[in-house]
């Protein structure tokens, strides 16, 4: 491997170089939720792309450990929520471990096919899951929407550098 002139020094493979490149690249926030054995699960997302329009797909993935997996390897349906910019602090409480991601704080209710819906979001979808592919430590869920609404007021919440941003002209 050589450098390139104005580049840098390149760095080999590793989950901190993904990670250090990731924190540059600006994405969009979404929250995923689910219906667990024991109530309603969820965690925040950078990771959701439009993967086909006909028929509609979704994809996100979520790591294997992570608290949420259980439910959502289980479930038949997801919600997927784009956050605006406005809801920095629902998108730190579901990308917390630990909180309590469905509480007072939260304003959800039960949507299509027993979803939780989040209330106030620029966006949501109900959508049924086709497929878990495995990635290394992680799923990519693949999802097919079923029912959702975009009518929700305002401008999206962005994730970059490791904090959530909003949009500017």
């Amino acid at each position: 491997m050589t450098a390139t002139p104005g580049l840098g020094t390149p760095q080999l493979a590793s989950p901190d170089l993904l990670r250090s490149t990731f924190r540059r690249h600006a994405a969009g926030v979404a929250v995923i939720t689910a219906r667990g054995a024991s109530g309603p699960v969820g965690f925040t997302a950078t990771s959701l792309t439009s993967v086909s329009a006909d028929p509609p797909l979704v994809s996100f993935g979520i790591g294997t450990g992570a608290s949420s997996w259980p439910a959502v390897a289980e479930a038949d349906h997801v919600g997927v929520h784009i956050l605006g910019e406005h809801q920095s602090d629902l998108a730190a409480t579901f990308a917390r471990s630990g909180a309590d991601r469905f509480g007072a704080a939260t304003a959800w209710r039960d949507g299509p096919e027993g979803v939780p819906v989040l209330d106030d979001v620029l966006a949501w979808l109900v959508c049924r899951i086709v497929g878990r592919v495995p990635a290394g430590d992680h799923r990519i869920v693949l999802a097919e929407v079923v029912v959702g609404d975009p009518s929700g007021a305002g401008r999206p919440l962005l994730y970059h550098q490791g904090r959530f941003h909003g949009l500017r002209d």
